[in-house]
C-alpha cells in the first residue's frame, strides 16, 4: 500500500493527507488516483460528515509533477497513456484533472482544505473544489502556467474565486496571491498562524460535524446549485477546452504539450 496519501477517520471527520513532502507534494498519477480513492471512501462512509484535506511538509503542493517533461518531446503523462496525440492527453486530463476536481466539488459532504506555503497551479485543483479553505499566514496561491504557453490550469476557478480583474492579474503576471489578500477576496475563509493551521482546520471540521448530515448536504447543494445556475459548471468546461487549445498550440510549435520546462514554474512559485 502506497503512503503517498494518508487517510484517517475520527469524530466524524475524514482527514486526507498529501504525504509526498520530499517532492513538495507534487501530484503524479499514482498520488491523484489515491487521493480520489480517499475522497470516494469518505463519501461512502456514513460515519463521516466532514472531509479535511491537508498536506505534510512546508508546502501544500507544487502542483502537477513536471519532472518527466522533456524539451522537444511529449510529457511523461502522454508517454504513459500512449503516443496517440492530443486526444489522449485530453481524455487523461478530463478524468484526472477536471474530472476528479468536479467529483470532489460535488461530493455532498462539507470539505475543508488546510493550506500552508506554496499552492501552485495544479494544487488549485485540489483546494478550489473544497467548500472552505483555511490558510496559514505563509500560504500563497499561484498559477504560473502562462509561462508554459497555457492560459491557465485545467479547473478554471480563477474568475469565480477572485473576480475577473484579479484573475487576469494572477494569470498575466504569474505572481502569487498571498493569504491575506485571498481572504479579503473571499477565496479563503480564515488565515491563521502556521503553527495553528491544523488545529484551526480541525476545530472547524469538528464544529461542522455536529450538524445534521442531511441539512449539511442540502446547504452545500443550494450554494453549488446557485453557482451552476450562474454558469460556473459550463464556464469551467469551456475553459478546460481552451486550456487544451494551449496544449495543441505548444505541440505544433515544439513537439511538447508545453513550451518551457518545469523550472520556470518552480521559480515562479519559489518552492
Amino acid at each position: 500500500m502506497s503512503d503517498l496519501v494518508l487517510y484517517d477517520v475520527k469524530d466524524r471527520v475524514a482527514t486526507i493527507t498529501l504525504n509526498r513532502p520530499e517532492r513538495r507534494n507534487a501530484q503524479n498519477p499514482e498520488l491523484l488516483d489515491l487521493l480520489n480513492d480517499c475522497w470516494e471512501r469518505a463519501a461512502a462512509d456514513d460515519e463521516v460528515r466532514v472531509i479535511l484535506l491537508r498536506a505534510e511538509g512546508p508546502h501544500f503542493s507544487a502542483g502537477h509533477d513536471m519532472s518527466g517533461v522533456k524539451d522537444k518531446s511529449l510529457s511523461s503523462i502522454a508517454d504513459t497513456i500512449a503516443d496517440t496525440g492530443t486526444l489522449a492527453l485530453y481524455r487523461w486530463e478530463s478524468k484526472r484533472y477536471l474530472g476528479y476536481s468536479r467529483r470532489w466539488r460535488e461530493i455532498p459532504k462539507p470539505s475543508i482544505a488546510a493550506v500552508q506555503g506554496a499552492c501552485i497551479a495544479g494544487a488549485l485543483l485540489l483546494v478550489w473544489p473544497c467548500d472552505l479553505i483555511i490558510a496559514a499566514e505563509n500560504a500563497r496561491f499561484s498559477d504560473p502556467v502562462v509561462m508554459m504557453g497555457i492560459g491557465g490550469v485545467e479547473y478554471h476557478g480563477h474568475t469565480w474565486e477572485l473576480g475577473a480583474r484579479k484573475a487576469k492579474e494572477m494569470l498575466f503576471t504569474a505572481k502569487p496571491i498571498l493569504a491575506d489578500e485571498a481572504e479579503r477576496r473571499g477565496m479563503v475563509n480564515k488565515v491563521v498562524p502556521l503553527e495553528d493551521l491544523d488545529k484551526a482546520a480541525l476545530e472547524m471540521a469538528l464544529e461542522i460535524a455536529q450538524m445534521h448530515p442531511h441539512a449539511l448536504e442540502m446547504a452545500k447543494r443550494v450554494v453549488n446549485q446557485t453557482l451552476d445556475i450562474q454558469g460556473q459548471y459550463a464556464a469551467i468546461q469551456s475553459c478546460f477546452d481552451i486550456h487544451h487549445l494551449g496544449h495543441n498550440s505548444a505541440y505544433v510549435q515544439s513537439g511538447s504539450f508545453v513550451l518551457v520546462d518545469h523550472t520556470a514554474v518552480k521559480a515562479a512559485g519559489k518552492v
